[in-house]
């Protein structure tokens, strides 16, 4: 599975691992993110997406075995996994199933229960419709303030997954429910959403803020479902001080 890593030598801060989300690629996680300052940060392309080889997965297990896979590649025992929307599903999943190999949470633009519209799933199972579902999706996912062009790099960006590895995705998405053991999930967790988040508005946010113990709750104005990518400074300031706040002894998690 390919990484983008950066800071690979600090040894003295845990491993960070960002996780896309459907039909995305590490590239989804801007600059200021991907090469945080005295992080020791993995940017993933998810099987079948990005530079990685293979198929997608149709599930957030699925994905959420390929990502303990690295860390025990990289003998990795434990990081903070950081995800955005169906990769905060895994991340969520990990945190709640998984918590002996998560240091700290942070969820951005997810929800405990994932739903797709019937329009994306029917659009994105057909090659030729491929191009509807991406432009649905793009025109969903970014707040009314974003530059054209984030939107048509983001566009170009999903075209060049397969229709099949998308479609997983979304299939991945809408199976996904674990309202029900939120409260298992005992990691410090931090909540990210755009105030304007049409995918996954900001009461799905709240439910997990209300579930999971002493999270935190950062509502970024003016953005939508990419946060990340309409207000990266914004973001990457926030994950800092978050990831500066966890307790870590170097040697003790990989």
């Amino acid at each position: 599975m390919y990484y983008f890593a950066s800071g690979e030598e600090n040894w003295t801060r845990p491993a960070v691992i960002l996780i896309h989300g459907a039909g995305g690629n590490h590239l989804y996680w801007p600059a200021e993110i991907r090469r945080m300052q005295g992080q020791r940060i993995y940017a993933l392309d998810l099987p079948g997406h990005g530079k990685s080889e293979g198929i997608g997965r149709q599930s957030i297990v699925a994905y959420a075995r390929c990502v303990l896979d690295f860390m025990d590649a990289l003998k990795i025992r434990k990081a903070i996994i950081i995800g955005h929307s169906m990769g905060g599903a895994v991340a969520l999943w990990l945190g709640i199933h998984s918590p002996s190999r998560v240091l700290g949470l942070v969820l951005i633009g997810t929800g405990p229960r994932l739903r797709v519209s019937p329009e994306l799933l029917s659009n994105s199972s057909i090659e030729a419709t491929l191009p509807l579902a991406i432009q649905t999706t793009v025109d969903w996912a970014f707040g009314p303030h974003t530059d054209p062009r984030t939107k048509e790099l983001a566009a170009h960006r999903m075209a060049e997954i397969r229709y099949s590895v998308l479609h997983g995705d979304f299939l991945a998405c809408e199976a996904f429910d674990e309202t029900s053991l939120l409260g298992r999930a005992k990691a410090p967790t931090l909540i990210i959403c755009g105030a304007e988040d049409k995918m996954t508005p900001v009461r799905y946010s709240q439910a997990i803020h209300g579930r999971i113990k002493k999270s935190l709750l950062r509502i970024i104005d003016g953005a939508g479902h990419m946060a990340m990518l309409e207000q990266p400074s914004v973001v990457s300031t926030i994950l800092l001080l978050f990831l500066e706040s966890i307790t870590y002894q170097p040697g003790s998690a990989g």
